[in-house]
């Protein structure tokens, strides 16, 4: 495992004894800070490094419990295929999302293609997708004239899971995400505090990340992007970051 930093102009990646700090500073909506760490970047999507069985474990605290914009830590397959950083020369086609993660997303995030599934908020949240599906020629069309009609045909091909976390993220606590073929499992201080049989397809990388941005697809179909004013620094601090196969 190799992880290299990423960060906006005014993002920092700072090492610590046993990890790392990723600051974004305080600034105004409408320009991206981010502070991240992955080992992809500059891997094509079908050479990510990552298969099942294994487990990620790590220790980590958040400067706040509700700040703007998301952050978090586990294993995706980066399905945006961009960057929105200077120089970055990097470009993948989209894809639909294959994730398994500890994600924040502030109240202006909704990350979720089901009504009854949490989409906001400190989450435990795994998706699965195809690499194709034949309902892909429809989505673009549907979205052009419904949106709420797009929503509910990805539904269909996207499976996903999830749960709200209560603890409190400001003080140090243990993560650990097991991820086989037919389970993903979320435990905090050694207490299982989520499982499901959704388990994301391989490849995946790793992705530890703070950012000022949200996303929003609403079950009404309303679309929303941008990125989001915070008013003073955030963090995210972690140490001893480990990958086991089992």
């Amino acid at each position: 495992m190799e992880l290299k930093p990423r960060f906006s102009r005014v993002g920092t990646v700072t090492p610590t004894m046993h990890g790392w700090r990723l600051t974004i500073p305080g600034g105004p909506a409408g320009r991206y800070r981010l502070s991240q760490l992955d080992d992809h970047l500059s891997l094509s999507r079908s050479s990510f490094p990552w298969h099942p069985p294994l487990t990620i474990s790590l220790r980590a605290r958040f400067s706040s419990a509700s700040a703007p914009g998301t952050r978090g830590f586990g294993l995706w397959n980066d399905p945006f295929g961009f960057s929105l950083m200077p120089g970055d020369t990097f470009l993948r086609l989209p894809a639909l999302p294959n994730s398994s993660w500890f994600f924040y997303g502030s109240p202006k995030n909704y990350l979720s293609f089901r009504d009854e599934n949490p989409a906001q908020g400190f989450l435990a949240q795994v998706f699965q997708s195809p690499r194709f599906h034949p309902t892909l020629f429809l989505a673009g069309p549907a979205f052009l004239f419904s949106r709420k009609s797009t929503r509910r045909m990805l539904s269909k091909v996207i499976a996903e899971d999830s749960a709200n976390l209560s603890l409190d993220v400001t003080q140090w606590h243990a993560y650990r995400l097991e991820w086989s073929p037919s389970r993903s499992s979320f435990w905090v201080d050694d207490s299982l505090v989520f499982q499901s049989p959704v388990s994301p397809r391989p490849p995946l990388g790793i992705i530890i990340w703070i950012d000022n941005q949200y996303a929003a697809f609403r079950p009404d179909g309303t679309v929303k992007w941008g990125l989001e004013e915070n008013l003073q620094s955030e963090w995210l601090e972690i140490e001893r970051v480990e990958i086991k196969r089992f």
